[in-house]
């Protein structure tokens, strides 16, 4: 028998029949007003978000993580393409037009900050290219992006964006993320997470990088995040093709529908043994998906079916080689969009260790040069994408997403040839379903140095992408460390002035 001297008082008490008694009593009769409240409706609800909504998380087969899911309510895109330029391509060169800074060029005018994020500051500088009228809208758009430009009357811009940081690792993490932290579920992975994919034979989320490799923040751009491992982003791009896509040659094709037959039945009677592990099902069902991918893949993959004068619309060939590299992805692009796969991020520019404008938009030297570099890759072929697209009637379901992770400054820096990195003003836009066309929202100061009218945040602009995606970006929620999580944190309003 245990000796009460061992025991702590509470301990002690238990062993007080009266007092044991005592509190079951107390105890049921707390259940019992609690089911008397349930009944009359008068307990708290369940717990809800930052914005006091009810948490919709989507109801998963552990089995096929995949399959398509119902929106939250009816939207016009069911597909989304997210073109993202790493290093942060300058709005006041390209889509944002501002002229005082003609007006005042060589000069250093009143509130001009000494110092920004790599150092002393230089004079205002005029755009390096010069602006024109495109299209019936009359948008101002400089001659770095004169491919793009014939497309303004399609285009809905955003022109007063801010972030809330300057460095682009943290940059690329809050615009795909929501946050500048890494661990955080990428935007394709939430919204495949919530919706799933039309197209069981290949991924449900593709990150196309591009041909010079990985931007800044790698991986984590097209991350799960904390969300299950079946909704991160499976990367490749036309120049290299998923690992271990091909059959052995030693192997023959009977030997390995044997094994795959083997496996599937192997993994079947695992699974019987633990019918409610999520993460062992969600594991067997990537294995099948990657199964899958050995022929859906190749098939994407293969642009021998594509016409002379698509090629050279794209510009697969006579430019640069970089050019025709990212053309090849752009073509990959629009064929698994029109295979049905939920989300394609496609990536113009990299930078693992730098770039300088080499590898990517960071022109801080020799703007003149180095942007015209990226805009010979990215222009064409981004172009002819989108007006394929237009052409086969893919923008009817799909959201077009053209986006960088912050703007560029007006003035020079001490170098006298480069700008410095601007999180408070820069311009991305969108074309598709859903949004308005030839369409300008928000503006920069007179400078292009600060958002100005409608200043909208990351927060604003990601839950705009869920909007239009059929998703509540208040309510669409993973739970995790006790805490209610969204793309967009506990901040964020739709902008619906944007949508059609």
């Amino acid at each position: 028998m245990t000796n009460p001297e061992n025991l702590s008082v509470q301990g002690r008490r238990l062993l007080d029949r009266r007092s044991f008694l005592g509190t079951a009593g107390l105890s049921t009769a707390g259940l019992g007003l609690a089911s008397l409240l349930q009944s009359d409706g008068l307990l708290a609800s369940d717990v809800g978000t930052a914005g006091g909504k009810t948490p919709i998380r989507p109801s998963i087969d552990p089995n096929n993580p995949y399959l398509p899911r119902k929106a939250h309510f009816e939207a016009p895109a069911k597909q989304v393409l997210v073109i993202f330029c790493p290093g942060a391509v300058s709005h006041v060169d390209t889509f944002d037009y501002k002229p005082a800074l003609t007006k005042l060029h060589g000069q250093k005018p009143p509130g001009i900050p000494a110092v920004t994020f790599e150092g002393p500051t230089g004079n205002i500088a005029k755009p390096f290219w010069d602006f024109k009228p495109r299209g019936e809208s009359g948008k101002m758009v400089s001659d770095l992006l004169p491919h793009l430009a014939e497309q303004v009357d399609d285009f809905c811009f955003l022109h007063s964006l801010n972030t809330d940081t300057s460095a682009h690792p943290q940059g690329e993490n809050f615009l795909n993320t929501g946050f500048t932290m890494e661990g955080f579920p990428s935007f394709g992975s939430w919204v495949t997470y919530a919706l799933g994919t039309e197209n069981q034979e290949l991924p449900s989320f593709v990150a196309i990088n591009d041909p010079r490799g990985l931007a800044r923040s790698g991986k984590n751009n097209f991350g799960n995040g904390f969300l299950p491992a079946a909704f991160q982003g499976t990367d490749f791009n036309a120049k290299n093709p998923p690992n271990n896509l091909h059959r052995p040659s030693g192997l023959s094709p009977a030997a390995d529908h044997a094994t795959v037959d083997l496996l599937q039945r192997l993994n079947a009677k695992h699974l019987e043994l633990y019918p409610g592990d999520a993460n062992l099902a969600g594991r067997i069902a990537s294995y099948e998906l990657a199964g899958k991918m050995q022929t859906s893949v190749p098939d994407a993959m293969d642009l021998s079916g594509e016409t002379a004068a698509t090629l050279k619309a794209y510009g697969v060939e006579g430019g640069s080689a970089l050019r025709g590299e990212y053309a090849k992805n752009c073509l990959l692009a629009r064929r698994l969009i029109e295979k049905g796969v939920r989300v394609v991020q496609l990536f113009n520019g990299s930078d693992p260790a730098g770039g300088n404008g080499i590898t990517n938009w960071d022109s801080h030297s020799n703007i003149a040069k180095t942007h015209a570099m990226q805009a010979e890759i990215m222009d064409q072929p981004t172009a002819a994408m989108i007006a394929d697209m237009r052409q086969r009637g893919l923008l009817e379901n799909t959201l077009v997403v053209w986006a960088t992770e912050f703007g560029r400054m007006p003035f020079l820096q001490s170098n006298g040839t480069g700008r410095d990195h601007n999180p408070d003003a820069f311009t991305c836009f969108l074309t598709g379903a859903g949004v308005k066309k030839g369409f300008s929202y928000g503006e920069s100061d007179e400078f292009g140095f600060k958002a100005a009218v409608n200043p909208t945040s990351v927060y604003d602009f990601n839950a705009s992408l869920l909007h239009l995606m059929g998703l509540d970006h208040e309510r669409l929620t993973f739970y995790h460390n006790g805490l209610e999580r969204r793309l967009t944190n506990v901040h964020g309003s739709v902008i619906h002035d944007v949508m059609a």
